[in-house]
């Protein structure tokens, strides 16, 4: 839905064919033709309207809201909050890692409140349902862009949401905060993109040099998702493997949870590999993957993306994620911000953070420091985050470059007695 105009003579129905309908909370019965423009291109009408929003606060005296049609949502008219919305698993195969998620954000959050807010001002955050779905995804997206109020919007961390979504980021110029870790995702020429995680150019490198020059891996299987994350990341992994001197003895791709992993597996061991390399995107689904293949008896060295030490897969797979090793850029005891947000994650929610809670932990700490520096416009946002140097976040120590990347390196992490110990950083 492109973000409406709220203007105080407005007909009723659809605010953006003019006609008498209404059409609900998507525009598919609404013809294209008929749509008016959105944030990218504000008219003379759309500026003043936000110029009258002081004006229309003190007309309705400061109470209750203005209800949008099409279901636009609601717009406070006089707001004493920043509002920053954030789409998330709340539901789905994945939901375990939402709740990760929502738990970094809130905390964030909640501690720059109990110090007074963005300059006096509350914030506010307004989470939304992607259910790990493209489309539900582009829908949550939406729903938040057509929120005059909200001046930010924290992305998923999947590849092929934020995929899904660049389009709509393009188009309402909100500053959108990404966890996906595909690299073309900023390479796209969006400037309204920022990513809070290391690309996977740096997380195929990492795990392909380790496992050949430290594991001493020859013949390497490798197993993904075949969706933007898992496919750019096993791409990128067999040319950094064979690069290293071992040889692709499988490749083998599978679409989001899937629950039996027997065949691939098999495969696997009739392929003689002595080390399985995963590229997976779910940790629901690396959890199973790896309870199957102690199942199985299959003796492989094991080296994984980030999903193989988060907590979901620690807490699902149980002992057969132990002796394994994987690449993360949140390790709880990789510096003193991670060492302090471990801490303070745990006494509020009595589970352990993993990356899923660290990237956007960092990303609304970020973001409260460029708001009240430089204020909400979208612009200032925008120009605030890329000047971005030398942060030093929980993740690791931020520095924005040109096409909107803040982070560039991963520790190599073992999993042993189901913690996570890292063994070094590579950056």
């Amino acid at each position: 839905m492109l973000r409406r105009d709220p203007s105080l003579h407005s007909p009723p129905g659809c605010v953006f064919c003019r006609s008498d309908a209404r059409h609900g909370a998507n525009l598919v019965s609404c013809p294209p033709s008929n749509r008016r423009a959105g944030r990218g291109n504000k008219t003379s009408n759309q500026i003043k309207s936000r110029e009258m929003k002081p004006m229309i606060g003190k007309l309705l005296g400061g109470a209750g809201m203005i209800a949008l049609l099409c279901g636009a949502g609601v717009a406070h008219a006089a707001s004493g909050t920043i509002e920053i919305g954030m789409i998330a698993d709340l539901t789905g195969p994945a939901a375990l890692s939402g709740q990760h998620k929502v738990d970094g954000a809130k905390l964030a959050v909640d501690e720059i409140n109990a110090h007074g807010g963005i300059a006096g001002k509350k914030i506010k955050l307004i989470v939304e349902d992607d259910r790990g779905q493209n489309q539900a995804g582009v829908s949550a997206y939406q729903k938040l862009a057509a929120n005059q109020n909200i001046v930010a919007i924290i992305g998923s961390i999947r590849s092929t949401i934020v995929q899904a979504t660049l389009p709509y980021v393009a188009r309402y110029k909100i500053p959108t905060m990404i966890g996906g870790t595909d690299p073309k995702l900023t390479h796209v020429g969006n400037q309204w993109v920022f990513r809070f995680r290391p690309n996977d150019t740096y997380a195929s490198a990492t795990m392909a040099q380790y496992a050949v020059k430290t594991m001493g891996s020859k013949n390497v299987a490798v197993l993904y998702d075949t969706d933007a994350f898992g496919a750019a990341g096993n791409a990128l992994l067999k040319v950094a493997l064979v690069k290293n001197g071992a040889k692709v003895v499988s490749d083998q791709g599978y679409t989001t949870a899937t629950r039996d992993y027997t065949s691939f597996l098999e495969k696997v061991k009739s392929s003689g590999a002595d080390t399985l390399a995963t590229y997976m995107t779910n940790s629901e689904d690396e959890a199973q993957m790896l309870k199957q293949l102690r199942q199985l008896g299959l003796k492989v060295k094991i080296i994984g993306s980030t999903s193989i030490a988060t907590s979901v897969c620690i807490q699902l797979a149980g002992p057969a994620v132990d002796d394994t090793y994987g690449v993360s850029d949140f390790v709880a005891d990789g510096n003193d911000a991670a060492k302090a947000f471990t801490k303070r994650y745990v006494a509020k929610y009595n589970s352990q953070p993993d990356v899923f809670g660290g990237w956007v932990y960092d990303a609304m700490n970020v973001l409260s420091r460029v708001i009240a520096k430089d204020g909400t416009a979208p612009a200032a946002i925008q120009k605030g985050i890329r000047a971005v140097k030398g942060y030093h976040g929980v993740e690791g120590t931020y520095t924005f470059d040109t096409n909107g990347d803040g982070l560039h390196g991963y520790w190599v992490v073992k999993i042993k007695h189901r913690k996570v110990i890292p063994i070094k950083y590579v950056g």
